[in-house]
């Protein structure tokens, strides 16, 4: 029977625990006037096909959920912030008639019930998940904001990104300060979840930008992606030395020391014209991508080769596995 306590010592394992939520706009071949092909979220399973969820949506941007609660989302859309629950089926907007065409969202995992969302007029915040909300943006001179991070360590700490660089804020957005990126516009920022002072920043023409210090500052991390647009940056869970960025012109670039170096890694693309990627947390190994008006692609060896898994003729902007039960 000594097997048996062995096995039960043994961790669990994750497949199935997690859902692939996408940010999706089908547009390859659209013609102005024709209808509207199936456009909006998108969700997966592990073992499920792809499933559109709720309404018909052309403009979806990003996407993060409640701690608390996983199978609340919520949404940064053109028409405003979105809480989508029970795992898709109903939605609610957040927000009034004077807020649109939102770009980011992060919710607070230290302070329950308290979002942000970053939009092209600067940055709103709610305390009480959504039902008020607030100017976080003050001092900010450029208000267009792509990006805004909450420090998962610190309640109030974020961290945004905008048309004149990276801003770091430590009083919930009622301060700000320049923390690195002068002069480029900031496309995506991620903290990883290995190391919390460990951050990346996507740039336009820029390149990445790196922050060992917490975010407090931020430096150039090499050329890649000079030059070109970086949209999205996807750290991976089973390794705190692994991370995949995407953009147009190097398409998915894959570092496996932290960022020391990095290796485009294309086979089996159509187009190094990347849009978003994410890395299974479930399945060690396995990376999603989307190639812009193709496929999304997945790769089961860390991006050294790749296959087509849905979603034909679409733009995954952005891309998040949400757990199926609260996570701390």
């Amino acid at each position: 029977m000594r097997w048996l306590l062995v096995l039960a010592m043994l961790p669990l394992a994750v497949a199935g625990q997690y859902t692939l939520y996408t940010c999706t706009v089908t547009s390859k071949g659209y013609v102005v006037g024709a209808k509207l092909p199936p456009s909006g979220i998108f969700v997966k399973s592990d073992t499920g096909p792809w499933r559109h969820v709720g309404f018909n949506l052309p403009f979806l941007s990003a996407l993060d959920y409640d701690p608390m609660d996983p199978s609340t989302v919520y949404v940064a859309a053109g028409n405003g912030l979105l809480r989508v629950s029970e795992r898709g089926e109903r939605w609610k907007i957040l927000t009034g008639s004077d807020v649109t065409e939102l770009l980011d969202v992060s919710v607070d995992r230290n302070a329950p019930g308290t979002i942000y969302f970053s939009h092209t007029a600067g940055i709103q915040v709610s305390h009480d998940r959504g039902g008020t909300w607030h100017d976080a943006s003050s001092g900010l001179r450029r208000k267009y904001t792509a990006a805004i991070r909450v420090d998962r360590r610190r309640s109030g700490v974020l961290v945004a990104g905008n048309e004149e660089g990276i801003f770091r804020s430590e009083d919930g957005g009622k301060q700000w300060r320049l923390a690195g990126a002068a002069g480029f516009q900031v496309l995506h920022i991620e903290q990883s979840p290995h190391d919390p002072c460990y951050w990346l920043a996507a740039t336009e023409g820029g390149g990445l930008f790196v922050s060992t210090d917490c975010g407090v500052s931020f430096e150039g991390n090499g050329n890649l992606g000079v030059g070109r647009n970086l949209y999205d940056i996807a750290f991976d869970p089973s390794s705190a030395n692994r991370i995949a960025v995407a953009g147009w012109g190097p398409g998915v670039a894959i570092t496996e020391d932290r960022g020391k170096t990095w290796q485009l890694r294309n086979s089996g693309l159509p187009a190094p014209a990347v849009w978003s990627v994410a890395f299974d947390p479930a399945t060690p190994g396995r990376i999603y991508a989307s190639v812009h008006e193709e496929a999304l692609y997945v790769s089961s060896d860390n991006g050294l080769r790749w296959a087509k898994d849905g979603l034909e003729g679409s733009a995954v902007f952005r891309m998040k596995f949400v757990p199926e039960g609260p996570r701390p």
